[in-house]
């Protein structure tokens, strides 16, 4: 099975990947947070340092690109290519309002001439392989099996669908049943995407999907690391192992950022994942959000690992 880490704008940027690669290293591909497509524009140095060769060694990356103009797609990954990539991935998936409301993301795919003139134009461009992340419609299920006729007209990579709409945002169940439709009519590899939270959900997701090959998980990984451990070896998370890997983390955002409310907010938002894996959490998760100075969130995590253990089926959910 190729296990692919998904991206999460905010969260798994360099810093993140590293640590985990270093203290798991169980992943296939990480996809990075998506850069905004420009046209003539060099990227924003934030972006660049985030995806920079010498700053991802050691681990499989594949940059994400976020636009609905074919121009600044080709400019942006000529940028990319430079840097030795030789996969792109494009972003049809991201639910976000904000980025819903300029036809980008999954608001695209109600798009259909346009996100067809599009692919037909940075697939003609041929500048890297390229992948594409999607999910099955904006309003309606229904609308992917138009999309999937547009999706068969171009060589991509791969197709990684999470099978909601956008409307959906990350609610619901997902739709397995066009996801299965999905896996007979596309020409291209699939990678299925979403709710893989614990090996349990792994287990019958293959049980009912015996031909897949390829899968992508996004919080299942933010909330237990070591899940691919757990999958592929039963293996239970290390507490300890957890603890070095948080103070990775923590080090390296400190030695990057500046004063410790923004090293804090980077933190408080994997523990809004990671959290889920304690028992009896609720109360230092309290007191990991209120904390307003590095001294006292560094007091209630420790108080969290010695005082609590890993239940890495139980709380998983979302």
């Amino acid at each position: 099975m190729n296990i692919y880490f998904a991206p999460m704008e905010g969260i798994t940027g360099y810093i993140y990947r590293n640590a985990h690669n270093a203290y798991f290293h169980s992943i296939d591909k990480y996809f990075s947070p998506f850069i905004a497509g420009k046209h003539n524009q060099n990227l924003k140095s934030k972006e660049m340092k985030d995806i920079l060769p010498e700053n991802n060694q050691g681990l499989m990356l594949v940059p994400q690109i976020l636009t609905n103009q074919a121009k600044d797609f080709i400019q942006t990954s000529k940028i990319i290519e430079q840097l030795g990539y030789g996969e792109i991935n494009l972003n049809l998936g991201c639910p976000s309002g904000t980025v819903v409301s300029k036809n980008m993301g999954s608001g695209f795919l109600s798009k259909k001439e346009e996100l067809d003139a599009f692919l037909e134009e940075i697939f003609s461009a041929s500048i890297t392989k390229i992948s594409v992340k999607t999910r099955i419609g904006k309003e309606q299920p229904e609308e992917f099996y138009e999309l999937i006729e547009i999706f068969n007209k171009y060589p991509m990579e791969e197709l990684i669908i999470h099978p909601r709409v956008q409307k959906d945002f990350y609610k619901n169940i997902p739709n397995r049943k066009v996801f299965r439709d999905a896996m007979s009519l596309s020409k291209n590899h699939v990678c299925y995407n979403g709710n893989l939270f614990t090996a349990t959900d792994y287990n019958e997701f293959i049980t009912d999907f015996p031909g897949i090959d390829s899968i992508m998980v996004g919080r299942g990984l933010l909330a237990n690391p070591g899940l691919i451990g757990n999958i592929e070896l039963n293996a239970k998370l290390d507490k300890a192992l957890l603890k070095e890997f948080h103070d990775r983390i923590l080090e390296d955002y400190q030695k990057i950022l500046f004063g410790d409310r923004n090293v804090l907010f980077k933190m408080k938002e994997i523990w809004f994942y990671m959290i889920r894996v304690f028992t009896n959490h609720e109360k230092y998760h309290k007191k990991i959000k209120k904390s307003e100075k590095l001294c006292d969130y560094e007091r209630a995590v420790t108080n969290l690992f010695l005082e609590q253990e890993i239940d890495d089926e139980q709380n998983i959910f979302f």
